[in-house]
């Protein structure tokens, strides 16, 4: 059973609104280091919700204004961040990005009775933690885990499976719940190991896998080292079938990997650029030169969901906005959004993609 919001610290920001003042939201996420791509996504996706909540009169007549935290993609910076953004005053927050940064911060954004909802926070603890003002506008990792298991045993398993993750929240859960799906149908992988995120060469491992006779590989963590493995496979002649989780739908990862990207796998949510609905807000993107791929548009789509949230509360206090999303449906961008009483999607969308020709598109 959810435990409402702390009803002094909920006063305490209701009261901090003076009337006519503009509406402080935050975005948070790695806005530097070795994520900063998907930061900036991130980034451009909530300046662009709040431009156009703005040119269309604001929310309930109040302008918005958007303050940007760098977590780095690390706990303790999430944290520091999330206390800034409170400090700051900020109603709501888009983010984190890293399911290792949203899940700490939440429970400063629950003290203070703040607003967050994920555009890309994947693992089942940010939701499961009990937080009435936690939301995600992205699918789970249980689910997402399901769909890859069951993908590699009816594809791979009669073949050597490898599993490596970074040993982060995200990449070690994503592989975890692909591990559990692959053995409850019968297949044991030949290798499950973790592997050292942040450094510029992979051959060592690839090396072993190969001598291993590993013929497909799953990978839980980032599109860096992701790219960097499957070029040192490449270089290798070595034909091993790279398969990854949601972070490898990012250019960037092409443009690590160049030619060696080319029949990557991965899961990722269907992607909102083919949204009917979406149309608009992706030629305004393209109109700037920014390509809204990744989490560009989810994070567009988490702005959007709490203004017409508000809309619908009537009002700009948390508690009345997290009653509305819990109560209502919302059209946008990412296509129609009900939450469950966790805050989670009602719908699981993962979807198969494949890198072809210098981009990702949908497995046919």
């Amino acid at each position: 059973m959810r435990r409402p919001l702390a009803l002094a610290a909920a006063l305490a920001l209701a009261l901090s609104f003076p009337a006519h003042a503009e509406v402080l939201i935050g975005v948070a996420g790695p806005m530097s280091g070795k994520l900063a791509w998907t930061g900036t996504q991130l980034k451009r996706g909530a300046e662009m919700a709040v431009a156009q909540i703005n040119a269309a009169g604001g929310v309930l007549g109040e302008q918005v204004r958007l303050i940007v935290a760098d977590d780095f993609c690390d706990p303790q910076q999430a944290v520091a961040a999330a206390r800034k953004l409170v400090a700051d005053r900020a109603v709501f927050v888009v983010g984190h990005y890293c399911s290792g940064a949203s899940i700490p911060a939440s429970k400063i954004y629950a003290a203070a009775g703040v607003l967050q909802i994920s555009p890309s926070s994947t693992n089942p603890t940010l939701t499961e933690q009990g937080h009435a003002n936690v939301f995600r506008v992205c699918s789970r990792d249980d689910a997402q885990g399901l769909k890859a298991g069951n993908y590699l045993a009816d594809h791979w398993g009669t073949k050597k499976v490898a599993i490596l993750h970074d040993d982060t929240t995200y990449g070690k859960g994503l592989a975890e719940e692909t591990k559990k799906q692959l053995n409850k149908r019968g297949v044991t992988e030949a290798i499950y190991q973790s592997y050292e995120p942040g450094k510029d060469d992979y051959s060592a491992e690839i090396a072993d896998l190969q001598t291993a006779g590993i013929a497909v590989l799953y990978l839980g963590g980032y599109h860096t080292e992701a790219a960097l493995m499957v070029r040192a496979a490449r270089e290798r002649a070595f034909p091993v079938q790279v398969i990854s989780g949601d972070d490898t739908a990012t250019e960037a990862f092409g443009l690590i990997a160049g030619p060696a990207a080319e029949g990557t796998l991965f899961t990722f949510v269907a992607d909102p650029r083919r949204n009917a609905e979406a149309a608009e807000v992706v030629e305004r993107f393209r109109a700037e030169n920014f390509e809204p791929d990744s989490w560009t548009l989810h994070s567009y789509g988490a702005a959007e969901v709490w203004a017409q949230a508000a809309r619908k509360a009537g009002s700009l206090e948390p508690h009345k906005v997290i009653a509305a999303l819990r109560n209502h449906a919302f059209e946008t961008v990412l296509g129609r959004i009900d939450f469950d009483e966790k805050g989670d999607l009602t719908v699981q969308n993962w979807v198969w993609y494949v890198w072809k020709g210098g981009e990702y598109v949908p497995l046919e």
